[in-house]
């Protein structure tokens, strides 16, 4: 079981694994009022980034679960680097579908929605493992500006323009789905930056170290078109950020 092994290629150097800063992921933690020794699940914890530095400065312990063996065993090494593998676990497994066998106080999915098929199913499969009062955490994309056609949609990675919504759309979204949003953090373009750009070295890198690999070409071609992409679409149209919900 593993991802896609371009993402474990291209992301091999992140700590964190979507367009959002160490210091937004603090804040975001601060904002949360996070009480000593709450549980958290996280639902795609790739490298483990937000349940260690959490559990470091806030006392929380809870459990990771990732399909990429790469990124769970980074996620298990940083907890030891951090000095809190005591605190939190980290599990290799398909997070679609996982249930705790405890409930949490917060139940996270930080950029991986398709887990439950979108938004709402993946609201849903949280809410599963979830205690009374607890928080929901969803981090998704949404338009910075509507992009004014289906062609820059696609230079967003998007399938169109449809697939995402315009924040306050998103927003009451989530009050459609009974939700109160009671927090939220949002990614600007230097976390875009950050989690773009800093692939760009890793590739070239990879490339340098494995000029026989059978992804030569695949790496070699987005090095080379990434950066303009990222600049002409993605910077400029894309937001995303997390945001905490609880039950009505």
């Amino acid at each position: 079981m593993d991802i896609p092994r371009i993402f474990n290629i291209t992301e091999s150097a992140h700590r964190i694994h979507n367009p959002i800063t160490p210091e937004k992921l603090a804040t975001l933690g601060a904002a949360l009022r996070l009480e000593p020794g709450v549980r958290v699940l996280d639902l795609g914890s790739g490298s483990g980034e937000m349940l260690c530095t959490w559990a470091r400065d806030h006392g929380v312990t809870g459990t990771g679960i990732d399909m990429s063996p790469l990124f769970t065993e980074q996620a298990k090494r940083r907890a030891v680097e951090l000095g809190v593998a005591d605190q939190v676990g980290f599990i290799h497994g398909d997070a679609a579908g996982y249930v705790s066998d405890e409930k949490v106080g917060v139940a996270a999915c930080v950029g991986a929605t398709w887990i439950g098929g979108g938004v709402g199913g993946t609201i849903n499969l949280l809410a599963r493992s979830l205690r009374t009062g607890g928080i929901i955490l969803i981090g998704e994309p949404y338009w910075r500006q509507l992009p004014p056609t289906e062609d820059i949609a696609k230079g967003c990675l998007a399938n169109s323009i449809a697939d995402f919504l315009v924040l306050p759309e998103l927003l009451a979204s989530f009050g459609r789905l009974g939700y109160d949003v009671v927090e939220m953090v949002l990614a600007d373009q230097d976390g875009w930056d950050r989690y773009e750009a800093a692939k760009w070295l890793t590739m070239r890198r990879w490339l340098e170290t494995n000029p026989d690999d059978e992804l030569v070409e695949q790496v070699r071609a987005q090095l080379t078109s990434e950066p303009e992409r990222y600049a002409a679409y993605t910077r400029e149209y894309l937001g995303w950020g997390v945001f905490a919900l609880m039950l009505r």
